[in-house]
């Protein structure tokens, strides 16, 4: 562990030297003399005096350095049948000349443009022509209910919005032009401009004064150069997923975001240029912002573009197939989207279909990994995998194992150690450091590092005081855990799931480790409900296995022992139902809080990003014979 350890004790000594030496591998229209701004803490600024173009970044040097014919963007959707590779030059071109027809619509440095879309080539087309021009992109999840869209509407006022015709899902077409309009209706914010990609599955019917064919506006359109901009001006928005009222549009600056991510692709993934590399998300969350879009571009990588989801298109060989077609080095994608696979191919016979051999390394985030879904990916797989922790907020990894660096030793449940930049503590309510292996708030110490989010868009009291009013000179994760005796980070679950039975604070992300090793549980979530004699108890779901042939009842019966075996009676951990899916975001994120309020009974809407509305019914059922 020694190599870590001094990178990590080189940065702790002098972050000012660390980042000013990392800063070397961007391209700087004006190299930065001064790494840090603090004067106006907690609003920091790096790189204050450099300027740069983001874009420039990701395509152009790439072109200049002999890499056009590589290819940038490898397309494949199976819901469309459809496969598509763009070389570093095609996608120049393609971007430049998107650019200059934004140019031609009055777009200029500053503006925002709102990107409503699905996981298409043209999506990626889009981002960075804004960051060509100067425009800040704000990327919705394509298909997202018009009333959340019309609120982002009214948050970024943006000039133009650029959609689709439609988005595909395994079994039906979501047609996004009348979800559009409606929410442009909604609005108070006029928006100019709409600018719609025709797909051939499916023709919108353009409104002619506010609509502009895709294909059409770039036939005429000049090709954009790179403008320059300052390290600090923004590059993107991107508003937190689950939000509801006002959301919260995290603000990424362009300087410091190149240089955070160009750093991490050989640091911690450990790829290089010319490698292929695949973050199975989507473009709407920020996974697909740094991990798909920008930061395997500014590395000279191939970048995976996938539509399609881990099962049903057509079935559970989907990722191990594209793997061994693009030769895939590493593979980076949420938990939930694993043990969709292992719950229809628990013994993995899909696997052995494909050579995968190209595999280096799987990286999780997004959510908890669980260590059953780690041991059975350790055990398929043959390769090393990553559990590796950060947020919207972050933009990059909080915690990781830098394969770049060293390959430090696996502990499953852990994302391993804090990367450089970030100086993670656990604290007490009170804001004081706790000992080791004690549960508390995970924070980190000021400044951020760069790339980090530098504000909320039109909200820097918001900033204040939703991350940094808990805990003096500490930005609030949100998340509670612990710490090891060697530093190892634990996330055991968001701070307001930590839960009081009795006076003792006991994780649900505990229960919900012991409640996933029972073998034939596929998923599961464990929340904290209402108790009139002891504060709040734990309430379990569970999914089961494809093939469990036992009954409900002793598969429930089973794992309450299971709890109470692995974390004691004080959990409390008596009440436990099986259904057969579990509510999430479309970005993987199980629903807990909607739960809890069904649970309690108390008023709750409907979250705007939940996958499938259906699965609430299914668990108001469930959980009237307990009670709830």
């Amino acid at each position: 562990m020694g190599y870590y350890r001094d990178i990590y004790k080189s940065w702790k000594n002098d972050h000012l030297k660390f980042w000013g030496k990392q800063a070397k591998a961007i391209a700087w229209g004006k190299k930065p003399k001064k790494i840090l701004d603090d004067l106006n803490s907690p609003f920091y600024k790096w790189f204050p005096d450099g300027t740069l173009n983001t874009c420039y970044n990701a395509i152009d040097r790439h072109v200049l350095s002999g890499r056009g014919e590589q290819d940038a963007i490898i397309y494949d959707s199976p819901v469309t049948n459809t496969k598509k590779r763009i070389t570093y030059s095609q996608l120049q071109y393609q971007v430049s000349q998107f650019a200059g027809a934004l140019i031609k619509l009055g777009v200029i440095k500053g503006d925002r443009v709102i990107i409503y879309m699905p996981m298409i080539p043209e999506a990626l087309v889009a981002m960075l022509a804004c960051a060509r021009i100067g425009a800040v992109h704000s990327v919705v999840f394509g298909g997202f209910a018009s009333n959340e869209l019309a609120v982002r509407i009214d948050d970024c006022k943006p000039k133009v919005i650029v959609s689709a015709s439609c988005g595909h899902e395994p079994n039906r077409i979501i047609e996004y032009k009348p979800l559009l309009d409606k929410a442009i209706e909604i609005a108070k914010h006029q928006v100019k401009k709409c600018i719609i990609f025709q797909r051939d599955s499916l023709k919108a019917q353009l409104k002619p004064t506010q609509d502009l064919d895709w294909s059409e506006l770039i036939k005429d359109a000049f090709l954009a150069k790179p403008i320059e901009v300052d390290a600090n001006d923004p590059l993107y928005i991107l508003y937190t997923s689950g939000t509801t009222g006002k959301p919260k549009g995290v603000v990424r600056d362009n300087g410091g975001h190149a240089v955070s991510l160009k750093w991490s692709m050989n640091n911690i993934y450990d790829v290089q240029p010319g490698d292929v590399y695949w973050a199975a998300s989507d473009i709407g969350w920020v996974v697909g912002h740094s991990y798909i879009v920008y930061a395997p571009l500014f590395h000279g990588c191939t970048t995976i573009l996938f539509e399609g989801k881990p099962i049903g298109t057509p079935n559970a060989g989907t990722f191990w197939r594209i793997i061994s077609e693009y030769k895939v080095k590493v593979l980076f994608t949420a938990p939930t989207a694993l043990r969709a696979v292992k719950r229809d191919d628990p013994k993995g016979d899909f696997i052995k279909n494909f050579d995968i051999t190209s595999l280096q390394s799987l990286f999780l985030a997004g959510e908890r990994a669980d260590p059953d879904t780690v041991l059975w990916l350790e055990d398929k797989l043959k390769v090393p995998i990553i559990d590796h922790w950060w947020q919207t907020e972050t933009g990059w990894p909080v915690a990781a194992n830098p394969l770049g660096i060293e390959a430090l030793p696996i502990k499953t449940g852990s994302p391993t150690l804090a990367m450089p930049g970030y100086d993670v503590q656990v604290l007490s309510e009170e804001g004081v450091e706790v000992p080791r292996g004690t549960l508390g708030a995970i924070s980190i110490k000021l400044p951020l590092p760069p790339g980090s989010l530098s504000t909320l868009w039109s909200a820097d009291d918001r900033y204040i005081e939703s991350y940094l009013s808990t805990f003096k000179n500490y930005y609030e994760t949100g998340d509670a855990g612990y710490q090891d005796e060697d530093d190892y980070l634990y996330i055991m679950s968001r701070t307001d799931d930590v839960i009081n039975v009795a006076g003792h604070r006991l994780s649900t992300g505990a229960m919900e480790e012991a409640l996933s090793n029972h073998i034939d549980v596929a998923e599961c979530a464990v929340v904290g409900v209402y108790d009139n004699l002891k504060g709040q108890v734990p309430l379990g779901l569970i999914c089961l296995n494809n093939g469990c042939n036992k009954t409900h009842e002793d598969v429930c019966k089973e794992v309450v022992d299971l709890v109470r075996n692995e974390i004691g009676p004080v959990a409390a951990f008596k009440s436990v139902a099986v259904v057969s899916s579990l509510p999430k975001t479309r970005s993987g994120k199980i629903l807990r809080a909607t739960i809890r309020k069904i649970a309690d009974k108390v008023d709750w809407e409907m979250p705007a990003t939940v996958d499938n509305p259906l699965v609430f019914e299914e668990i108001k059922k469930a959980l009237k014979p307990l009670g709830y």
